[in-house]
């Protein structure tokens, strides 16, 4: 009985070492030489997927990169969240990588999705 209730502590351990240590590699988006934080964003079949962690983000200057990884092409479109301000917009093809303008993020917010292959909008609102 003790062998199977440390056999059962020690896989859960490790379930739960897996699962933090899964949320310790996703980092926040860093500022490069110019100020500006860049967003990396692969863009999928139906989705977007980032390098690093979009909770939490602050007011500042933003640059997103995005990868077409759909393998056709797909589209970028970037909104004020508040306003729906049109930010930018633009296509890319199949294994492209485009960056947006430099914009500046208020608490307002932004949102994104793919007006080509429609995918959802991804709302970034919770901007300090």
């Amino acid at each position: 009985m003790f062998k199977s209730i440390t056999k059962f502590a020690s896989v859960a351990l490790l379930g739960l070492a897996t699962l933090f240590a899964g949320f310790a590699s996703a980092g926040t988006p860093q500022k490069n030489e110019d100020g500006v934080t860049v967003i990396y964003l692969d863009q999928h079949g139906g989705h977007f997927s980032a390098k690093d962690t979009l909770a939490g983000l602050k007011e500042g200057k933003y640059q997103f990169e995005i990868t077409n990884k759909a393998g056709k092409l797909v589209g970028f479109q970037l909104q004020n969240f508040t306003t729906r301000e049109q930010l930018d917009m633009f296509p890319i093809e199949a294994g492209e990588t485009k960056r947006t303008d430099v914009i500046t993020v208020t608490k307002e917010g932004v949102r994104f999705r793919c007006p080509i292959n429609p995918t959802p909008w991804y709302d970034m609102d919770v901007i300090k």
